[in-house]
């Protein structure tokens, strides 16, 4: 084989054998079957319908209830106050409101009385509304994004979009090669070959 035929070879086999160890050098197979995986899961979360929907219970119901959870926390640290009013307006001890309300209007005397263990849940809704804003904004954001990715072919698949143009790639470029060394004379037999006996 001549030598201007080897330089072409060696890079074709170089490059093929890069493409089949890069994959597994860089993770890809665990990684693409990660990725598949995640987009497998956001599926159903990240179909239009779905994204729409969440964004109305976010916008359309939990940040309405901002005011009733501020309004909560005020509400706990005067109910004991208006148990007392009341009591006193009504010649009644404390105890004695409690009970009647919760004989009379139990749902609204059980709401009162549960003023104090919601608290803090009361005071964790703010920061939480504040906190899922970004998610649901994002959501809304990227739902042609999601589409576009999730109409590629499986991730499992990307692998072997580098190792079987690899594997083309060193049978290409090694199979010559490895011939040529095969075609090569031996220096030593030819010697022997024109020495006279």
């Amino acid at each position: 084989m001549k030598s201007t035929t080897r330089i072409f070879h060696w890079p074709v086999l170089i490059i093929g054998v890069v493409l089949i160890v890069a994959p597994f050098a860089i993770s890809l197979p665990s990684k693409a079957s990660a990725g598949q995986t995640m987009l497998n899961d956001f599926h159903p979360i990240m179909q239009p319908a779905s994204v729409r929907a969440t964004a109305n219970y976010y916008y359309d119901t939990f940040t309405k209830l901002r005011p009733v959870a501020v309004g909560g926390v005020q509400a706990a640290a005067e109910a004991p106050e208006m148990i007392a009013a009341l009591a006193t307006q009504l010649h009644m001890t404390p105890a004695q409101v409690q009970q009647f309300m919760g004989t009379g209007f139990p749902a609204l005397g059980g709401l009162i009385s549960s003023f104090p263990q919601l608290v803090p849940v009361f005071q964790n809704v703010p920061p939480g509304l504040d906190h899922y804003k970004p998610l649901v904004d994002t959501m809304q954001a990227n739902v042609s994004n999601y589409r576009q990715i999730d109409s590629l072919p499986n991730f499992n698949l990307f692998m072997w979009f580098f190792v079987i143009p690899g594997i083309l790639l060193v049978l290409l470029g090694g199979l010559p090669l490895l011939l040529s060394l095969r075609r090569r004379p031996v220096v030593g037999a030819e010697v022997r070959a024109g020495s006279p006996s």
